[in-house]
């Protein structure tokens, strides 16, 4: 696809993503491509995640992300919801979400621009809400120390004619790793109703309750003890952290399956953030429903994708002792012959090289 317009999102406080931002205006500017910064603080992304009235940018196609994985999750938002493709470059220490090191942000440009690019699609969440939320005076600060002032909570997005009050009010929320509920207090607990496609699991009392993406699943819920899933699935995972209770696990549900979450009479106070930005508190009786977004995110793969070898890598996976004796493994699983039509449509890496 040749490259339009692009939208860019840059870490302010780290030098190297201003930098790597003058070389994209440059590459902009040669080919006479729009090219406008994306203010996530001031309005290019809204409260909770979503967008804020009128396409940022001027409704760029491509979006790139000069930062961290933090930095990529704000342009992702943006990007998911007005349908434009995003283009991660690495600037943080993880970059499990980022596609491009800072010093191939030209060339990887010019793949894009050329058509050599591929589109990888991933589900996002959002959400609907008894009411609208809001920040308590002074919960920024406990939870935010020494980062400035929190976006507002999300806006109230229009209500279908016809539709009873009973369903609630839908945010202009868009997560693409997860929507976590957690309590406010140290000494108390979050008590919640769980609710999966419309049917009580149980009532949990924890430190935490995470809705994740598959995207998610290697953030929040994985360090609380959740399953991985390939970013290829569609699936919502719920993950309960630190739960006083036998059932300790992880619910994988369908896409299509919603998690509600009801705070319950006598819960501690409860915080909502979406992809770890403060968006709401909730109280007693308030409940959310989290659910796949229409909208994906579209991210720009330059290459084959190969998600388990980044998480070996990401994650720093090492074997265990007891195979020391058994050698290094292959990294590879597959013969270099043809594949047989029983397994043509699986997705298998390409032939070991014969050099």
């Amino acid at each position: 696809m040749a490259v339009q317009r692009i939208g860019l999102v840059v870490h302010r406080g780290r030098p190297a993503a201003v930098e790597v931002a003058r070389a994209v205006r440059a590459w902009c500017a040669e080919r006479a491509v729009p090219c406008r910064e994306i203010d996530v603080e001031r309005g290019g992304e809204g409260p909770g995640g979503g967008p804020a009235g009128d396409p940022p940018a001027g409704h760029p196609g491509l979006v790139v992300t000069l930062g961290g994985d933090g930095t990529f999750l704000r342009g992702a938002r943006i990007a998911a919801r007005y349908d434009a493709d995003v283009l991660g470059v690495d600037l943080g220490r993880v970059g499990f979400l980022t596609e491009v090191p800072a010093e191939e942000v030209t060339g990887a440009l010019d793949a894009v621009d050329a058509g050599r690019a591929t589109i990888e699609e991933r589900m996002t969440l959002t959400m609907r809400a008894s009411r609208a939320l809001e920040l308590p005076t002074g919960v920024e600060a406990l939870l935010r120390p020494g980062r400035g002032p929190a976006l507002p909570p999300p806006r109230v997005l229009p209500r279908d004619p016809g539709e009873e009050e009973g369903w609630g009010v839908a945010l202009d929320v868009t997560a693409v790793n997860d929507i976590v509920l957690e309590k406010l207090a140290r000494d108390r607990q979050v008590n919640l109703g769980v609710y999966v496609a419309g049917r009580l699991l149980a009532s949990y009392s924890a430190d935490a309750l995470i809705v994740a993406t598959p995207t998610g699943s290697t953030a929040y819920s994985f360090a609380a003890g959740g399953p991985v899933l390939s970013p290829r699935m569609d699936a919502v995972v719920f993950t309960p952290v630190a739960p006083h209770m036998t059932f300790d696990r992880t619910i994988v549900a369908a896409p299509d399956e919603p998690v509600a979450l009801r705070v319950l009479p006598h819960s501690g106070a409860v915080a909502l953030s979406v992809d770890g930005r403060l968006s709401g508190a909730l109280e007693p009786g308030d409940w959310v429903g989290v659910y796949g977004a229409t909208y994906r995110l579209r991210l720009v793969r330059l290459g084959p994708v190969d998600f388990y070898t980044r998480l070996r890598e990401r994650f720093r996976l090492t074997d265990a002792p007891a195979t020391a004796a058994d050698g290094e493994a292959a990294p590879l699983f597959r013969p270099d012959s043809e594949v047989p039509a029983d397994l043509a449509r699986l997705s298998l890496p390409p032939p070991p090289s014969r050099e």
